[in-house]
């Protein structure tokens, strides 16, 4: 289970990595089910990005694998092409989402947006280190 605590310190960790690089972004955790526990878009991170941070967040737990390696296996002739379009276009095969682990088991994830990929990959990596 992730608590809203655990959702501040995640955010929290990936909003000084984003200061640290100089790029506002928008940072989500969901739990196991996909819920949205906690958003943050910083001062002057895109509004588009909002949405595309939480889609992150769920790709990362619905499939149990980063948006980054998801993109790289949904190229076309790979084994996810296409996977893109489905849950009603909800999947995000953009860097910045990360499974959370606790005990080797998926029990949610974080996704992050509102710059380069490496950027939010960056992140994102650095919320989930902190859980």
């Amino acid at each position: 289970m992730i608590t809203l605590a655990d959702a501040r310190r995640i955010i929290a960790a990936a909003e000084q990595k984003a200061q640290e690089i100089g790029q506002p972004m928008n940072i989500a955790v969901v739990d196991q089910g996909g819920n949205l526990i906690a958003h943050v878009r910083m001062d002057n991170a895109w509004i588009g990005s909002v949405d595309i941070s939480i889609k992150k967040a769920w790709t990362a737990r619905a499939f149990d694998i980063s948006t980054k390696e998801l993109a790289e296996n949904s190229q076309s002739g790979d084994q996810f092409f296409g996977i893109h379009v489905s849950n009603d276009c909800r999947v995000m095969i953009f860097a910045g989402g990360i499974p959370l682990k606790r005990g080797g088991q998926v029990v949610g994830g974080v996704g992050v947006s509102g710059g380069l990929g490496k950027q939010d990959q960056a992140v994102a990596e650095a919320g989930a280190e902190a859980f």
